[in-house]
């Protein structure tokens, strides 16, 4: 077992999640965004179209290209993107600002047409993907594991509804980062900022 701790130092001497470390940017991401729970439908679709993006590659590469991906997606407004054409897709196969691999660019573009459908269905995307909140006293310890079972029931549930590129492990990502479950370690500074916003936060329904 490793003795070394799951947080550091960050810039103002606090401590934080030891991923912060990895990159200049990272803090910033950590801080601002990553756990804080999150309710607009074009944010949750963006966040599961980069992480779809980001499978095999590191986080740091999509954060990076994350500005160019908006405005190359259409600020990943999904009933936008689902109208996306060939010549549309063409065009992202060429853009260099992102990543152009075909088959997450298909992806996306596809799943922008199932977010579509789910919206009508369940009134929002939030709405929906809100049933699949980790409950915090079945959560495993922070940043410990690549997947739960809430992550493989909505991986398994999209796919059934015809998304693609979203595995257990994307889905686990994706909840970790929209704050449906807080993953942030027990020292992290921002562990108790997230945890509040939780119970500050109305659960779409």
């Amino acid at each position: 077992m490793s003795d070394t701790p799951p947080f550091i130092a960050g810039t103002d001497g606090q401590p934080r999640c030891r991923w912060c470390a990895a990159a200049p940017e990272f803090e910033a991401y950590h801080d601002r965004e990553w756990g804080f729970p999150v309710d607009d439908d074009i944010r949750l679709f963006e966040k599961l179209s980069l992480e779809a993006f980001q499978s095999g590659l590191s986080w740091r590469t999509i954060l990076a290209k994350r500005e160019h991906f908006r405005r190359a997606f259409e600020g990943f407004d999904f009933h936008k993107v689902a109208r996306f054409d060939d010549a549309r897709r063409d065009a992202l196969l060429a853009d260099e600002g992102i990543v152009r691999h075909r088959g997450k660019i298909e992806a996306v573009i596809h799943n922008a047409r199932r977010a579509v459908d789910l919206q009508a269905e369940h009134g929002s995307l939030a709405a929906y993907f809100w049933r699949f909140e980790i409950d915090p006293t079945q959560a495993a310890e922070p940043q410990t594991v690549s997947t739960a079972p809430q992550a493989v029931a909505l991986a398994k549930d999209l796919k059934k509804r015809g998304w693609k590129f979203v595995g257990p492990t994307t889905a686990y990502a994706f909840m970790q980062a929209m704050g449906l479950v807080n993953d942030h370690v027990e020292a992290c500074v921002i562990r108790r900022q997230v945890a509040e916003a939780r119970d500050r936060f109305v659960v779409p329904r």
